[in-house]
This record gives C-alpha cells, sequence and structure tokens, in this order.
C-alpha cells in the first residue's frame, strides 16, 4: 500500500512521508479529497481554503495542512507531540518546500500555547477518545480560532460530534466520518 499523497493543486502528487508506528493514522486519501470538494465548492464555504490561514491540528504528516497549502492557503500551523510525526512533517514540509509558509508547533493539542487566530481549522485526531470537543476548547481559549472560523473534524463513525454545533456539512466514509462547522466566537 503507498502512503499518503498531495491530490491537488501546486504539488500534486507528491508523495509524503509518514511517521514510523502506529501512533498516528493518516487521513484516507478519499476523506482528504471529499473533504477539500466540500471546502472548495459548498456556497457556504467561499474562500475557505485560498489566502487561508490553516491550523492542522493533531497533525501527523502534515497531510491536511500541506494539502490547504497545495491548494492556494496562504500560511499553514502544524500542532503536533510526538516526535517521530514531528520528524516526518519537517521532511514534508522541507520537501514541498513550504518552510516559507509553515509553522510546526511542538504541544499536545489539549494544552496549546497562545496562538493566533486562523481561519481554517483541520482536526484529526484519534478515534473513539473524544478529543474533538476538548480541542476545540483549548484552542479557543488559547487564541487559535478566527471568529467565524470553519471547523473540519474527522471523527471515528462511532465517535460523536461536539454537542451544540449546526453542522454545516457531514459525510461518512468507512470507518470515518467528516464533520464541518463554523465557530462561534
Amino acid at each position: 500500500m503507498s502512503g499518503p499523497r498531495i491530490i491537488a493543486g501546486a504539488w500534486r502528487g507528491r508523495a509524503l512521508a509518514v511517521p514510523e508506528g502506529v501512533i498516528t493514522r493518516p487521513t484516507s486519501g478519499r476523506v482528504k479529497q471529499a473533504l477539500f470538494d466540500i471546502l472548495l465548492h459548498a456556497p457556504w464555504a467561499e474562500g475557505a481554503v485560498a489566502d487561508q490561514s490553516v491550523l492542522d491540528a493533531f497533525a501527523g504528516s502534515g497531510a491536511l495542512g500541506l494539502e490547504a497549502l497545495s491548494r492556494g492557503a496562504a500560511v499553514a500551523t502544524f500542532i503536533e507531540q510526538d516526535r517521530a510525526a514531528i520528524a516526518a512533517l519537517h521532511r514534508n514540509v522541507a520537501a514541498c518546500r513550504a518552510a516559507d509558509r509553515s509553522r510546526i508547533v511542538s504541544a499536545d493539542i489539549l494544552a496549546p500555547p497562545r496562538g493566533t487566530p486562523h481561519g481554517l481549522i483541520l482536526l484529526d485526531p484519534p478515534y473513539g477518545k473524544g478529543l474533538v470537543p476538548r480541542a476545540v476548547r483549548a484552542l479557543a481559549e488559547a487564541g487559535w480560532l478566527a471568529p467565524g472560523a470553519l471547523i473540519a473534524a474527522e471523527f471515528g463513525k462511532a465517535d460523536p460530534p461536539p454537542a451544540d454545533l449546526s453542522v454545516l456539512a457531514e459525510r461518512a466514509h468507512g470507518a470515518a466520518r467528516l464533520a464541518i462547522w463554523r465557530h462561534a466566537a
């Protein structure tokens, strides 16, 4: 089985390094394609990617944030705490020659450092741990979410999405489920 690749944009087809071990689970190409199709074509998502500041939380290899950069995002910040994932992320940012548009933050997403607001938040945590609502709350408290930011999260099919949301789009793909909503600041 081949590893993840950039699907579209300036770096289309570029293979990405993945961390050794089983700590991270790369987003499948099908799920990534569905996510960006929604973000690029839904009427409520106009400007969701192009020229946007993107936060890739639970970044792993950085596949989601690098896909956004490839498709025209202005900058991407990657938050990850696993050392092997951070090493792979550094290799991928270098391979894409994206260091001038990328920032890698080594931190626990549930206790992030103070940040600057981002307009598109991409969350792909481990399934079955209820991390999305806690991560969104921690990121909001630390200043990472711009008012009205779009938040896109991948959940396990059995994981509940955060409560009290007006979900703009939701799709199921195998064991994964995507949900996209606007941050109510």
